[in-house]
């Protein structure tokens, strides 16, 4: 039965009790065609002097080819949906969806409800090419400001468990997910976001494994950190200067339990990871985080 968890006091049982599910291990991106940092809809897509950053497209397309034969090395099959004119953002495809798998094991996709006008438009391109790949969509309920929900942006899956982690309170509404778990069949832990520079729960915090996260403590209210310790024994706790743009450690991901891909210079991440047995594997994606996001953002990993 699902069930909305808000603070450490209501996880009153082992969440790695909870019913099982399969990992996720097939990778979706979106080539930055149309990528551009024009139009800034948050507070990284502006240089401290208040100017609009200037993109190095042929960097970000250099960038985004590496990031996609990286996950290639390492034996993930990748996907590509393809890119829409007019939609500058789509390449950032963590966000439009929620893929899962059903009870009875077939593969569904929430589809998003974005808070953005522009972005919302880019909802229809995943669902095409998750449905090309044998997923079945489901829509909440219509879009307005309580029903606004950013997919995996926001809402992580505890690796193999049918447990959600889900942010709230700058593109993702408090209440949508009743409905969320009600569709998902999942426990939700829900955590409100303190800090308008870390939008969505995937710029604060990364899941390596069932009990291991890297986490910004500066991005949570008081209980929301307090929930997250408890989730995971294993905290990495990311300082503030690294979890923050131009480095967004948090952003990392970690596709397999053990490799972790992460904006290079975030040095004592690095040593944290390295001390508790991750493997990370530093790249550039300066260009993107022009634009608020990094690795995680840039793919979609389904199962």
């Amino acid at each position: 039965m699902s069930k909305i968890v808000r603070n450490a006091s209501e996880l009153n049982f082992d969440i790695r009790s909870a019913p099982q599910m399969p990992l996720a291990r097939r990778i979706l991106m979106v080539r930055p065609t149309y990528f551009h940092v024009d139009n800034p809809i948050n507070p990284h897509m502006r240089k401290a002097d208040g100017t609009i950053h200037v993109l190095d497209k042929a960097k970000a397309m250099a960038e985004w080819e590496t990031l996609r034969a990286t996950y290639r090395s390492l034996g993930l099959e990748v996907f590509e949906a393809e890119a829409i004119s007019g939609l500058p953002d789509m390449v950032f495809c963590a966000n439009q969806t929620l893929p899962f798998v059903s009870r009875t094991g077939e593969f569904r996709a929430v589809l998003s409800n974005m808070a953005n006008d522009i972005r919302h438009k880019e909802v229809l391109g995943i669902k095409a090419a998750l449905e090309h790949e044998g997923y079945g969509t489901v829509e909440l309920p219509a879009r307005n400001s309580s029903t606004l929900f950013e997919g995996m942006g926001d809402a992580l899956w505890l690796p193999g468990y049918r447990v959600l982690l889900g942010g709230y309170g700058h593109r993702t509404h408090r209440s949508i997910y009743e409905k969320v778990a009600e569709m998902t069949d999942a426990t939700v832990l829900a955590f409100e976001l303190a800090n308008p520079r870390f939008y969505h729960l995937d710029t604060c915090l990364s899941i390596l494994d069932a009990r291991s996260a890297l986490a910004c403590r500066d991005a949570f209210t008081r209980e929301g950190w307090e929930l997250v310790q408890k989730v995971f024994p294993n905290l990495i706790e990311v300082p503030l200067a690294e979890a923050d743009s131009p480095v967004f450690a948090c952003n990392a991901h970690c596709p397999d339990g053990k490799n972790v891909l992460m904006q290079l210079g975030a040095k004592e991440t690095v040593r944290r990871l390295q001390v508790s047995g991750f493997h990370p594997i530093e790249l550039s994606t300066e260009e993107f985080i022009k634009s608020g996001g990094s690795v995680f953002c840039m793919k979609l990993q389904f199962f």
